[in-house]
């Protein structure tokens, strides 16, 4: 008896302590606050914390997929007898390292200074085909953009240039390898123009000059637009949710006043889904959307044959874990553009109607790499597991008043049995 009453005390002590302990910290938020401080240190960057080595030189590969358009009738384009039909080639994929130089840490350790570089590497298993052999015909983008900055200068100095430009063979459009157009080849063009105007660079190239220099011109929008929640996703056992830019971001300053700003000739704005970049690209047309006109009028799609924007293919995206505020893949997608239309006393021009015309789309993707995924949900465990531990408290609380419960029923009853039988063995 007195043993069972010992254990009956003992137990129902324990499980009182443990629930008014559970309680306390539950309502304290002392292991929250733990928890918080904990991941604030695991991800804050400063020399010696575990995420710094990781940002310096960052495991996840990223990379860069590019999508090229090529236009199979443009001769039928330009004399106005169909409207351009373009193929996809690619993707054309290179490996994208980002190492960083020269960090160094200032105004006392708040904030980091880096130089990041930008390294492409080819990557044949994930690409159709070789960049060096692959051709692709296209908007003549340096002619362009010259006809684009002198259609100002009056119709006379424009047909002599025009004339001049037909001299030496240049044309509307140009056929290249996917290198040349991406990396860079010597214009002839543009040579002829650097012998008139010295400080002209007579090479072209989409990504020429990239490590040298901001690629702002392709996220000039991108850099700075808002996104909003979609929906919850999970990625190697990590929840996250996935946020993506709304249909406003590229909206016409009709449709969305925040965006009146971007259209600096107010008779000439674009409508919804496009933005003109030119001022970014020493006046050459260049329009940036997202990819086959995502989220963007439907008009500048029915002006292609072959561009048909599909949501899940052509989505910029982020996906966010949101207990920890780390991203566990993303996926940024723009679309160059050129702008094309008739221009006075240039007669290449005279059969054409405005068109938003697509030069190529990319995609650069990251996804986590195994072992940060691993470290992640590691940290995860250890997040449910001490957010709980309150509630893990109050349950064994609750559990233990219960056992003493029972034990005290059990030990009233075996007393009441024991002095009955006492009462009839004395009777």
């Amino acid at each position: 008896m007195r043993k069972g009453s010992c254990c009956m005390f003992t137990s129902g002590v324990a499980g009182a302590v443990l629930l008014i302990m559970g309680i306390s910290l539950f309502v304290s938020g002392l292991f929250q606050t733990l928890i918080h401080n904990k991941l604030k240190r695991e991800i804050t960057l400063t020399e010696d914390s575990k995420i710094f080595a990781t940002w310096k030189n960052p495991p996840p590969p990223v990379y860069m997929e590019f999508f090229i358009f090529n236009v199979t009738n443009p001769d039928k384009f330009l004399k106005g007898e169909a409207k351009p039909h373009l193929t996809t080639m690619g993707p054309y994929t290179y490996r994208e390292y980002r190492p960083k130089h020269n960090v160094s840490f200032v105004y006392n350790g708040t904030k980091v200074a880096a130089y990041t570089a930008k390294i492409f590497v080819f990557e044949p298993e994930k690409s159709v085909g070789d960049p060096n052999v692959d051709l692709v015909t296209t908007v003549n983008i340096p002619a362009v953009a010259v006809m684009n900055r002198i259609k100002g200068a009056g119709f006379w100095v424009s047909s002599g240039i025009s004339m001049y430009m037909g001299s030496i063979g240049t044309t509307m459009f140009m056929t290249h390898t996917v290198q040349e157009l991406l990396w860079g080849f010597k214009d002839p063009l543009l040579s002829r123009l650097k012998t008139i105007k010295p400080d002209t660079d007579e090479y072209f190239g989409l990504m020429l000059h990239v490590s040298l220099r901001s690629d702002a011109y392709l996220w000039i929008l991108l850099q700075s637009i808002h996104m909003r929640f979609e929906k919850e996703v999970e990625l190697k056992g990590i929840p996250a949710y996935r946020f993506t830019p709304p249909r406003d971001v590229l909206a016409s300053g009709e449709n969305n006043p925040e965006n009146k700003g971007f259209c600096l000739t107010p008779k000439k704005c674009l409508d919804d889904g496009v933005l003109d970049v030119s001022v970014c690209r020493k006046g050459a047309p260049v329009v940036v959307s997202f990819p086959h006109f995502h989220l963007g009028d439907e008009k500048y799609a029915k002006a292609i044959d072959g561009i048909s924007p599909v949501h899940e293919h052509h989505q910029t995206f982020l996906d966010l874990n949101p207990t920890m505020g780390v991203p566990v893949r993303a996926m940024k997608r723009a679309q160059i553009n050129i702008h094309l239309e008739r221009m006075t006393g240039f007669p290449l021009t005279r059969n054409l109607n405005s068109t938003i015309f697509p030069i190529l789309f990319l995609n650069e993707s990251v996804v986590i790499d195994d072992a940060s995924a691993a470290r992640i949900q590691k940290l995860l465990l250890i997040v449910t597991l001490v957010s709980h531990f309150p509630l893990i408290l109050v349950a064994l609380g609750v559990i233990l008043l219960l056992v003493s419960i029972i034990l005290a029923i059990h030990f009233y009853q075996n007393k009441v049995i024991a002095n009955t039988q006492n009462t009839l063995a004395t009777a």
